[in-house]
């Protein structure tokens, strides 16, 4: 018999679930950025060196310090090019953030939005400043005082109102075909929400309705886009992608198929068994006998 495993997160992100914020220095804390994959907080980063960020249909290739705001709805990656690299990073989860009566700011702010620019310039004074709060925060998330979950909010709070001050990098590359790149972005949110490692994670965006109002654009736009760029629709690419992890979940772990069932996103079971059988012929129970 084929030996099920858990899939399960790292100690590091089920630590940032528990807290809802982490703080940490890059050149100090190195693994713990590769450790953490899955891009579910809201991102705050100072970094010294060159690199490249692409963030949703915008590619940034920055040089010297750069502040970068990264939103979990919105796709990006990060290619570090410079041998010497330094700075800090913040993590925090909108359910953190959203205790703070200043919580408007983060949601309001150009920074977190699909059509903002998220990358800032610094100059060697603003670093300088910006390096005492986010120092500020890695103590105080260690510290015993009662309220420094508040102290941290307003630490946030306090980075996000200098940036406003601050002016946008505006030399980013965009591709030339607004379909080619509504339907990349559509492709990166899609892919982002696996895998699944955990029975309590249930799948958000199930539908194109649902990526289309995380995106901003009307659902027939995003339709046409998808199909002009892949030749195939939004439902098709969804239907896919999901039967993928279904499979890989009857496969390689022991959850029982209603723990499946909801991970995925539906709200009963036999929805899930329609929908399996709809798609392979067989059910999940037969199909995961089979494999086995």
């Amino acid at each position: 018999m084929k030996e099920k495993v858990k899939r399960v997160v790292s100690e590091f992100n089920s630590e940032l679930k528990l807290k809802g914020f982490r703080a940490f220095q890059i050149e100090q804390d190195g693994s713990e950025t590769r450790v953490y994959s899955r891009k579910e907080f809201y991102k705050i980063c100072l970094t010294t060196g060159k690199s490249k960020i692409h963030y949703s249909d915008k590619s940034f290739e920055q040089e010297g310090t750069v502040l970068f705001f990264g939103n979990p709805h919105i796709p990006y990656s990060w290619e570090t090019i410079s041998t010497t690299y330094k700075g800090y990073t913040i993590l925090f989860s909108e359910e953190f953030f959203k205790n703070s009566e200043r919580s408007e700011s983060l949601q309001q702010s150009s920074f977190f939005k699909i059509g903002g620019t998220p990358v800032l310039k610094i100059t060697e004074e603003q670093r300088q400043f910006l390096n005492t709060i986010f120092q500020k925060m890695i103590a105080e998330q260690e510290s015993d005082y009662i309220y420094k979950d508040e102290l941290i909010r307003n630490y946030i709070s306090l980075i996000i109102h200098e940036s406003l001050k601050l002016e946008p990098a505006e030399d980013f590359d965009q591709n030339k075909n607004a379909a080619s790149r509504l339907s990349s972005v559509f492709l990166e949110l899609l892919e982002r929400q696996f895998p699944i490692e955990t029975t309590d994670q249930s799948l958000q965006l199930k539908s194109a309705q649902d990526f289309a109002k995380n995106l901003n654009v009307h659902v027939n736009y995003l339709n046409r886009a998808v199909k002009e760029v892949t030749g195939k629709s939004t439902t098709a690419h969804i239907t896919e992608r999901i039967l993928t992890e279904a499979k890989a979940l009857l496969q390689h772990t022991d959850w029982n198929i209603s723990e499946i069932a909801f991970a995925l996103g539906f709200d009963y079971p036999t929805y899930f068994n329609n929908f399996f059988k709809k798609q392979t012929g067989t059910n999940p129970k037969a199909f995961r006998l089979t494999e086995v």
